[in-house]
């Protein structure tokens, strides 16, 4: 079983296994149609395409984010359409790192299903390796998905103050509030620490090995990771550092799903800038 990372080659050894479900998630915030039309143009063979706003989020119950979590009844029956059961072993990818495959892989997780892994490097890895491509669309057949949500990797709006260790996983400008391209109001949670998802990756975009990943998540989770709450834009790329934190055997921290873009927009609520 495969539930963090997985490599190319490893993937395209276990392309044919009727068992195995490949989920396509690239996307762009710029372009919300992008990802679709590059899953079409070519994907790996057998893969289904999942798009961010449609398939992997839904209407505001838990959150009031740009990217609020799907009910759980709803996250059962979108799996259950992608194929996925409890024997599914499920890799997840896209053009970005992870930054949005992350997210299906956290959702999987959070209802149970730990036999999800990332493609390490993504579509640029699978490419680079000069592996098979196909065109147009595909489909999987249905399969019935059991799962129960783990309320407890979950944080929700009422529930962030009482965080005990709380971390902003945008990048350093968004974070001191020098710039906010998206969002209602520019800054952090205060109270946040700042690590941003792309410290796990190495400059050819695959993740860092896992004892590094352990150092440098040390310095910023000190000896409770497992009391560390991840938030980000809106819920998304948060799901990198936690599929790091899980990756270098540091367990499994939450999600607040709302994140920046829900907290900002909320009347009333502090906003801190600048670097503490």
């Amino acid at each position: 079983m495969y539930t963090t990372l997985i490599d190319p080659l490893t993937l395209h050894a276990h392309l044919s296994d009727a068992g195995w479900v490949i989920v396509d998630c690239r996307f762009s915030l710029a372009d919300t149609a992008a990802g679709r039309r590059a899953y079409l143009a070519g994907h790996v063979p057998g893969a289904i395409y999942a798009h961010l706003d449609e398939d992997l989020s839904g209407p505001p119950v838990t959150d009031n984010g740009r990217h609020p979590l799907p009910t759980p009844e709803s996250l059962c029956e979108r799996f259950g359409c992608m194929g996925i059961n409890a024997s599914t072993q499920v890799v997840v990818y896209d053009d970005g790192g992870g930054m949005i495959a992350s997210r299906l892989w956290w959702m999987l997780r959070y209802m149970g299903h730990d036999a999800v892994a990332l493609l390490d490097g993504g579509w640029a890895a699978w490419t680079e390796a000069g592996l098979p491509v196909v065109a147009g669309e595909q489909q999987n057949a249905p399969r019935r998905f059991v799962g129960a949500p783990r309320r407890e990797w979950l944080v929700t709006l009422a529930e962030v103050p009482d965080v005990p260790l709380l971390l902003d996983s945008r990048d350093e400008a968004r974070y001191r509030g020098e710039l906010e391209p998206i969002d209602a109001q520019a800054g952090h949670i205060p109270g946040a620490i700042n690590y941003p998802f792309a410290r796990n990756w190495q400059e050819n975009g695959r993740f860092l090995p896992p004892q590094q990943l352990r150092a440098q998540l040390t310095v910023v989770l000190g000896d409770r990771p497992t009391e560390a709450t991840f938030y980000c834009g809106s819920g998304v790329s948060a799901c990198v550092n936690l599929l790091a934190m899980a990756h270098a055997g540091l367990g499994n921290g939450r999600l607040y799903v709302g994140s920046w873009s829900e907290w900002s927009r909320t009347p009333g609520l502090p906003i801190a800038t600048g670097s503490g």
